[in-house]
């Protein structure tokens, strides 16, 4: 991916506009008609985009979610799904208060529908893209138009909402710059971190048909010596393996991380990546010693936290999910799937790896950072700065000017996250999500009202947890974010203030925890 002059002009991207507020409504489910909630495309939802700050700058774009085989480098190819026949697909770049006209065109096979949900945007409601909950899926031959006021700065990304498309290579980087940036940089690098299986090993779909078996059909020889399991592999078999155990392909056993509070993740991944390159067929950023950058870093994964370091560097951290903090400097930082952080760093001389390490999984994915002649590292060099300080949100503090008011909340609502590997039966408070019914049991808030979700981690594995539609605040001074790593039994308070009418979607991040349950609707009572 290339660097991007922070003063260049911003250039509008090719497509057609269609009418994305009718189109909305026309596409909106029935779910939205719920009554003593607040509709998707209602009179509620038009009233707060109105009052969005507008530059009257719209950009047009067109995506077309179609297969295609992508040269991940180093000669490894995958049958894929992607935008535009690219992964990460191209940037879009914005002014906050601009306008995105972005048209989705599914050209998926089979009867796959399909969508885009604007991570970390609070846009309107109807163009959340979260079938069926605010649209209708858009089927295979079908287009779409996203028409929203994006009036937050911030780095954000796109990706589909339908099953466990995120973990194919249907995502891109979403840039929305301040006019009044108040950093000083000479340039920008934006860093998209991945985890890969998809055309390799299999597909995502049939990573989560094995992994809804769960752990109960696995042979008690299979459960022994679980640390040295990392790497274990076997043939699928409809009807297990040859002793009544269950056959592993895609499970991983062994992931464990200090950091995460224990097991790290499920999947098994022959590849991450760094800007859709394998580490030993890395992406460059080619600069000059002394100039300043900053690295806008994404965690576009489905099972995996990244632990982030630059060799010969220290990263001093200006934002995450978008919203400033008071700066920290820190060796390297852990960044949890869902999830983003900005940082600057001044570039020294030579060439040095930036390396993202798979939290628990043994495994990296690597770029370079080329500012002078050396040799390329290793792509399986380790630098020392991963282990040196490791900062994460919970250390942070929200800058003052987006720190929010002390006041004691109107509503608070207690998310239980439950379930296990066993039964894979993941879920909030108990009760798996009915995708089919997405109404049927919400969290109700009301407009004007404080609210504060308890994130109570009953379970033994860690859970990033996103709510669409808004920034929450960690306890009382912590950062504005999105979307939060909660570690196995511990507590997470966050806050927020409910201005932006909808039905927005909870889930943990991972792909294969919120799909096979670990979701909830927030909704605003009418």
């Amino acid at each position: 991916m290339n660097s991007v002059n922070r003063r260049s002009v911003l250039l509008a991207g090719l497509g057609t506009a269609g009418a994305g507020a009718l189109a909305a409504c026309s596409n909106t489910s029935g779910s939205g008609s719920t009554p003593g909630l607040v509709n998707p495309s209602g009179p509620a939802v038009t009233r707060v985009e109105k009052k969005r700050s507008s530059t009257g700058t719209v950009h047009q774009r067109s995506l077309t979610a179609a297969p295609v085989k992508l040269d991940l480098g180093g000669g490894v190819m995958a049958k894929t799904w992607a935008f535009d026949g690219r992964a990460p697909g191209k940037e879009i770049r914005l002014s906050a208060g601009d306008t995105l006209a972005a048209e989705l065109t599914n050209q998926l096979p089979g009867r796959t529908t399909t969508s885009i949900h604007w991570h970390g945007l609070a846009l309107r409601n109807d163009m959340d893209g979260v079938p069926p909950a605010t649209q209708r899926a858009v089927r295979p031959g079908s287009a779409f138009t996203y028409r929203f006021i994006a009036d937050t700065p911030g780095t954000y990304f796109f990706h589909p909402h339908v099953g466990v498309q995120l973990d194919r290579g249907l995502y891109a980087p979403l840039i929305v710059e301040d006019p009044r940036e108040p950093l000083t940089y000479d340039d920008e690098w934006v860093v998209v971190l991945d985890d890969w299986l998809d055309g390799v090993t299999g597909t995502p779909d049939e990573a989560f048909a094995e992994l809804k078996q769960g752990m109960g059909g696995m042979h008690h020889s299979g459960m022994s010596g679980m640390g040295g399991m990392d790497g274990m592999s076997a043939s699928p078999s409809p009807s297990g393996s040859a002793d009544g155990g269950m056959s592993m392909k895609f499970m991983l056993m062994g992931a464990d991380s200090r950091l995460l509070g224990g097991d790290a993740g499920d999947v098994k991944y022959p590849h991450h990546l760094v800007n859709g390159r394998v580490p030993n067929d890395p992406d460059v950023y080619t600069g000059k010693p002394g100039k300043r950058v900053r690295l806008r870093i994404i965690n576009a994964g489905a099972d995996t936290a990244y632990r982030v370091a630059l060799g010969g560097h220290k990263l001093t951290i200006t934002h995450t999910d978008g919203y400033p903090v008071e700066h920290r400097q820190a060796d390297a930082l852990l960044i949890g799937m869902g999830e983003r952080y900005d940082v600057l760093v001044t570039l020294e001389d030579g060439v040095f790896p930036l390396v993202a390490m798979a939290e628990g999984k043994k495994a990296s994915a690597m770029a370079l950072v080329r500012t002078g002649s050396g040799r390329k590292p290793s792509s399986t060099v380790r630098p020392k700065e991963l282990d040196g300080l490791i900062m994460s949100a919970s250390q942070l503090r929200a800058a003052d000017d987006v720190r929010l008011s002390s006041k004691k909340p109107d509503r608070v609502h207690r998310i239980e996250l439950t379930g296990g590997m066993d039964r894979y039966d993941w879920a909030i408070n108990g009760r798996k999500f009915d995708m089919n019914n997405p109404d049927a049991h919400p969290l109700r808030i009301e407009e004007g009202q404080r609210v504060r979700l308890d994130f109570v981690n009953a379970t033994d594995m860690w859970h990033p947890m996103h709510l669409h539609g808004h920034t929450y605040q960690l306890g009382s001074t912590g950062p504005r974010k999105d979307t939060t790593i909660v570690l196995p039994k511990r507590k997470v308070s966050v806050v927020f203030d409910a201005d932006n009418p909808g039905q927005w979607m909870l889930h943990c991040h991972n792909a294969y925890h919120g799909e096979s349950g670990m979701m909830a609707l927030v909704a605003y009572q009418s």
